[in-house]
């Protein structure tokens, strides 16, 4: 047996088993988040071929980095949930269990019979969460969704990118991850109704569209208060300025300002406090309004400085500033240290990103890498039935 297995798991889902049913981006992250808080998360593979994202590049030694990142913390089996001995196999995993997650396209669970109903036959305290682009009962629910798709049917890439360019998708598949996130928090919301309402089992059924859709607070308070959709911007705020990227001597720089107290601030900051008295920029619906003219006087300020010096001098007077960082120097950097972002394992080589939160100033996180495939089969597999033991399937 790994020894990995029986290492005690601790945090605040610790005791929590989950069959992970779900393969790619967005059932894996949420799996992947609920292993950092100590769920005990058994994912369920194709035999000899493994989660499709095993297959996705880069690759260091061989094996995804991809892969590796979001399936920390979990253990590996390999099903075959078209044969009905391997189907058995689960059917008793999930007895023991506490959370069934998939992402399957709706329908596909019902014929292999693994769907909810079927499930619930096996454990009545069951919680289980699909994941999809449109939901189980949209008119598009049986349409192929990726993450660019839910971004365009969303509305996101509307309000995302210039108006010389037009719409562009987000630069991560913010879809997925949204989504996964949406479920582990409704999943830990069935769990925590279970304990203290005792719950019978719950169904949870996430679209990717909708957590898209249920995101965009601005966009949608322009629309409801217009009646207009609203329309590209770039990088400025739709309804606050100066807040937006400028021009230094070196590069970009975010500069950010949504009340009239950071206004003032920001103006004396620079040496103009006339503008304060223009008319132009009383407010920030007229500062809107006149944004490209007082883009100007701020790059006439901005351009002179380096970024450092910029958002130096803005943040020692408490205007919110940052110059623009690549990954290598977000991941680099002293917060990120402080932070924990990145989580380095005794064992050395590419690190892990888990998940985000601090509970009492303690960060639960992964202490085991992504699995290797198929490698608790030993563990999980071998089951007795009431007549005969069912063999390991290899």
């Amino acid at each position: 047996m790994n020894t990995a297995s029986t290492q005690k798991r601790t945090g605040p889902l610790a005791g929590i088993k989950v069959i992970d049913l779900s393969r790619v981006l967005a059932g894996p992250y949420c799996t992947g988040m609920m292993a950092d808080l100590g769920a005990e998360v058994i994912k369920i593979e194709v035999p000899n071929q493994g989660d499709d994202s095993r297959h996705l590049g880069p690759f260091i030694d061989g094996e995804s980095v991809y892969y590796g990142l979001i399936n920390r913390g979990k253990r590996s089996i390999e099903l075959d949930l078209k044969s009905d001995a391997d189907r058995a196999i689960l059917f008793q995993l999930v007895k023991d269990s506490d959370v069934v997650v998939e992402n399957f396209r709706p329908g596909v669970t019902a014929r292999l019979g693994i769907d909810f109903d079927s499930l619930k036959q096996h454990n009545p305290k069951l919680v289980y969460a699909s994941i999809s682009g449109f939901g189980q009962d949209s008119p598009l629910a049986s349409y192929p969704a990726y993450d660019i798709v839910a971004q365009a049917m969303s509305g996101l890439m509307s309000v995302t990118g210039f108006p010389q360019t037009g719409p562009t998708r987000s630069g991560e598949s913010i879809g997925d991850v949204c989504a996964g996130m949406f479920a582990s928090w409704a999943i830990s919301s069935a769990l925590f109704a279970r304990e203290r309402h005792g719950e019978s089992a719950q169904y949870i059924d996430v679209a990717m569209v909708d957590v898209l859709l249920s995101m965009q607070l601005t966009g949608l308070s322009n629309l409801f208060a217009n009646d207009k959709a609203p329309s590209l911007v770039g990088n400025r705020h739709p309804v606050s300025t100066p807040f937006d990227t400028y021009q230094a001597d070196d590069g970009l720089v975010v500069i950010a300002i949504a009340s009239e107290k950071l206004f003032q601030r920001f103006c004396q900051c620079i040496g103009k406090p006339e503008l304060l008295s223009d008319p132009r920029y009383l407010d920030d619906p007229t500062r809107t309004i006149y944004q490209a003219e007082l883009r100007q006087e701020i790059e006439c300020w901005t351009g002179q400085r380096s970024v450092e010096d910029v958002c130096d001098l803005l943040l020692n007077a408490g205007v919110p500033a940052s110059p623009i960082h690549n990954l290598q120097q977000a991941t680099q950097s002293e917060h990120a240290k402080v932070r924990q972002v990145l989580t380095h394992l005794n064992d050395g080589g590419t690190p892990l990103v888990s998940q985000p939160v601090f509970f009492n100033g303690y960060k639960p996180h992964s202490i085991q890498r992504a699995p290797v495939l198929g490698e608790a089969n030993d563990i999980y597999k071998p089951i007795k039935t009431t007549t005969k033991s069912v063999e390991t399937i290899r």
